[in-house]
């Protein structure tokens, strides 16, 4: 790694020798299989939020459909695999295929808009899937869901052990962030980020903006498609309000609580709002007796604060300090090289 990209972005290996270590550790600590199941939803969902960070935080466009995207590789991977006994590792690489080209033709004419016009575009492709798999009910299973959907098998050793599934789960994680890491270091990483801060200073300079806009939006996409085949082939069954517009709320929620701007805020943003949503339906059924969906209150709160407080999200809280440490360190090693030039002298 050269100096001018340590200046720029920082080591990235310690925190992914960190992450690594940290997923190594954590089924020896845990016993709880309810534990072990978040940990392994933590997993699936953060593949949603880093393509959903490259989306909003680097290229800075907006998405409120990606729930339709998880949804489009969870119901192609299930219904290939029970409708017509494919391979579920066929299945999902096309899910993944198949994401990929819807998002990128859908992409073409809905990321001509901007701002609030471009989140309901989205919002309108999550509501367009979810009656789509409501109504094509003989393939779909409708409202009932579609139940059946065979578990993943890799090398002949199938996944359903918890265990087993959750270091599949986080292996695919962790390529996914060293993917959207190195995409966030290359040429395009750095078009996305002008394309974030003026579009039209970006086309001056000869980028064809939109040629970048539609390519991470369908990357992003198929990344939740990619996470959604997994969640079909852990739960074993898929229903349509697992996809409805709240999913693609949450996705959106995990993203900005951890900070848009990071790809590690993608991870932290998740592993944060799914512990509080567990505490959330805990606290709120036990103590005060309250039923439905009571989450979607306090994440509109949450928002709302993230907004007021936290407009960089919780990875800035955290990589702050660190950031103020470092240059105390440099200023130590420059003393510390006067003082033996000095002794020379």
């Amino acid at each position: 790694m050269s100096k001018l990209e340590k200046i720029l972005y920082g080591n990235r290996l310690k925190p992914i020798l960190f992450l690594v270590g940290l997923i190594l550790i954590l089924p020896l600590v845990v016993k709880s299989p309810y534990i072990f199941t978040i940990l392994i939803l933590i997993g699936i969902y953060s593949i949603v939020s880093l393509g959903l960070c490259l989306l909003i935080g680097y290229a800075g466009q907006i998405s409120l459909g990606h729930a339709a995207f998880f949804g489009i590789g969870a119901y192609t991977s299930g219904v290939l695999t029970t409708s017509f006994e494919l391979s579920p590792w066929i299945a999902l690489t096309i899910g993944m295929i198949t994401t990929f080209f819807i998002a990128y033709i859908i992409g073409i004419p809905i990321l001509k808009l901007k701002g609030h016009f471009l989140a309901l575009a989205t919002l309108g492709i999550n509501i367009i899937f979810y009656i789509l798999i409501l109504g094509l009910n003989q393939l779909t299973g409708g409202a009932a869901g579609l139940i059946g959907i065979p578990s993943l098998s890799l090398f002949g050793v199938p996944l359903t052990d918890k265990l087993f599934f959750y270091f599949f789960v986080w292996t695919a994680a962790v390529l996914v962030l060293l993917l959207s890491l190195n995409i966030v270091r290359s040429h395009v990483g750095r078009v996305l980020r002008s394309i974030h801060d003026s579009e039209i200073a970006t086309e001056t300079l000869g980028v064809k903006v939109e040629n970048y806009k539609v390519a991470i939006f369908a990357l992003s996409a198929a990344f939740a498609s990619l996470a959604g085949s997994m969640y079909a082939h852990y739960i074993t069954f898929v229903a349509p309000p697992t996809f409805y517009i709240t999913k693609s709320i949450l996705f959106l929620i995990m993203v900005m609580v951890g900070g848009a701007s990071s790809v590690w805020g993608a991870i932290l943003g998740t592993t944060v709002i799914m512990f509080l949503n567990e505490i959330i339906r805990f606290v709120g059924h036990t103590y005060f007796g309250i039923s439905g969906e009571v989450e979607i209150v306090v994440y509109g709160l949450i928002i709302i604060l993230i907004m007021m407080f936290l407009p960089k999200g919780l990875i800035h809280v955290i990589s702050k300090p660190i950031q103020k440490i470092k240059p105390k360190k440099k200023v130590s090693v420059k003393a510390h090289k006067d003082m033996i030039s000095q002794k020379g002298v």
